[in-house]
C-alpha cells in the first residue's frame, strides 16, 4: 500500500493496557499487525509489569513506528486507558486486550460500519472465547447471549443483566467517546460503566454477524481474580444507573427474589433510602423480615398500581415465566421490569 493511500484513510487508535501478559503478547500484537486495514496506531501501556512483557512490546515498537509504548503513570486499567487515549490521535477509537487476538479484517469491517452509519453509533462484532483448558458452561452461555444481542443490534435491551458490549470488541468515533466522558471516570468494572454511559448518551449499536474477536480465558485473567470485578461492584453499578436513567419516581418499586442478589440489591436500596416492596416465592421467607423489611408473596402485586420491578431471579425457567406474566398484563421490558441477572 502506498504512502498516499494510507494517509487518505482515517487513523484508528487502538488502546491496549498490559500487565504480565508475556505469554500472550506475541499473538496479540501480531494479530494487530496482520490487519488488512493498515492505517492504525497502537497506544500500548505497561501497567507495572514484573515479567518480560515490557521488553517484548519494546522490541515490536522498535520495528514498527505505529506501535507507541508508554508506562502507566497511575495504577490500574482505567489509568492506563486514560493515558492511552490522551496519547492517541485517531479519528476512530477501539480497545484491545493484550491477551486476545483480532480477526484479520476486524478494523476494516468496524470502520466500514461506522462510516456507513455516521456519528452516534458504535461498531460491534461477534466474539469467541478460547482456552487451552476448554471453555466452561458459564462463559459459553455468556458468549451465546452476547452474540445473539449483537446480531440484532439490541444490546441495550438486556443491559441490566450483564455487560452487553465486550470490552475489546467495539469502535467509536473519537467525538462520541469524548461525549460519553471517555475514561475520565474512575469506576469499575470499567467496561460495564462505559457501556452504561453509551446507553445514557443514546449511542446506537450497529448490528453485526461477523466474528471479529477471539477472547482468551485463563485462570489468572483480571476479570476472574481482581476484586474490582467482584459481583458487588456489578450490582452497585447496575442499581446506580437504573436509579439515574430508568427509575420512574411516580411509581412503586418492587424487588423480585430474596436470594443473594436480591438481598444485595435490597440492602443497597435501603442504604440509599429508596422505598421498595419486596416480593418472594419462598414460603419460608414470606412474611418474615430481612433488613427490617417484610417480604410479601406474589399476590401482593395486585395491590400495587403500575409498579416498576427489579428482577433478581437467576433461574432461566423462572425468568421465562416472569416474562410471560408481564407480557400478559402488557408491561414492557426496560420500562416496567428490569432483569438484574
Amino acid at each position: 500500500m502506498s504512502y498516499f493511500s494510507i494517509m487518505s484513510k482515517p487513523l484508528i487508535s487502538i488502546l491496549t493496557p498490559f500487565k504480565n501478559t508475556s505469554s500472550y503478547l506475541y499473538e496479540c500484537i501480531n494479530s494487530i499487525i496482520a490487519q488488512t486495514y493498515k492505517h492504525w496506531e497502537l497506544l500500548i501501556i505497561d501497567d507495572h509489569s514484573t515479567d518480560s512483557s515490557y521488553t517484548i512490546v519494546e522490541d515490536f515498537a522498535k520495528s514498527d513506528h505505529r506501535i507507541k509504548l508508554f508506562k502507566n503513570s497511575g495504577d490500574g486499567i482505567i489509568d492506563a486507558l486514560a493515558l492511552a487515549f490522551s496519547k492517541s490521535t485517531g479519528t476512530f477509537i477501539t480497545r484491545m486486550d493484550s491477551d486476545d487476538k483480532m480477526h484479520p479484517e476486524k478494523l476494516q469491517i468496524m470502520l466500514n460500519d461506522l462510516q456507513s452509519h455516521g456519528k452516534g453509533h458504535i461498531a460491534l462484532g461477534l466474539v469467541k472465547y478460547f482456552s487451552t483448558n476448554g471453555i466452561g458452561d458459564g462463559y459459553a452461555k455468556y458468549e451465546s447471549w452476547l452474540n445473539n444481542l449483537t446480531i440484532r443490534g439490541t444490546n441495550y435491551s438486556e443491559i441490566y443483566k450483564e455487560c452487553v458490549i465486550p470490552s475489546p470488541c467495539w469502535m467509536l468515533h473519537r467525538d462520541d467517546l469524548i461525549a460519553c466522558d471517555g475514561f475520565d471516570l474512575n469506576r469499575y468494572p470499567e467496561d460495564y460503566d462505559l457501556t452504561f454511559r453509551l446507553y445514557k448518551n443514546n449511542i446506537k449499536c450497529i448490528a453485526s454477524n461477523r466474528l471479529l474477536h477471539y477472547w482468551r480465558d485463563y485462570s489468572t485473567r483480571a476479570s476472574r481474580t481482581h476484586p474490582n470485578y467482584a459481583e458487588n461492584h456489578f450490582l452497585q453499578l447496575k442499581l446506580d444507573y437504573f436509579l439515574e436513567l430508568d427509575r420512574d419516581q411516580s411509581r412503586p418499586l418492587t424487588i423480585w427474589g430474596a436470594g443473594h442478589k436480591g438481598k444485595t440489591v435490597a440492602k443497597l436500596l435501603k442504604e440509599k433510602q429508596v422505598d421498595f416492596i419486596w416480593i418472594c416465592d419462598n414460603p419460608k421467607k414470606i412474611g418474615k423480615h430481612i433488613y427490617a423489611i417484610e417480604l410479601f408473596n406474589f399476590e401482593h402485586l395486585n395491590t400495587l398500581k403500575q409498579p416498576q420491578s427489579i428482577i433478581t431471579v437467576a433461574n432461566s425457567k423462572e425468568q421465562k415465566i416472569i416474562t410471560s406474566y408481564f407480557e400478559k398484563i402488557e408491561m414492557k421490558s426496560m420500562v416496567d421490569y428490569f432483569f438484574f441477572c
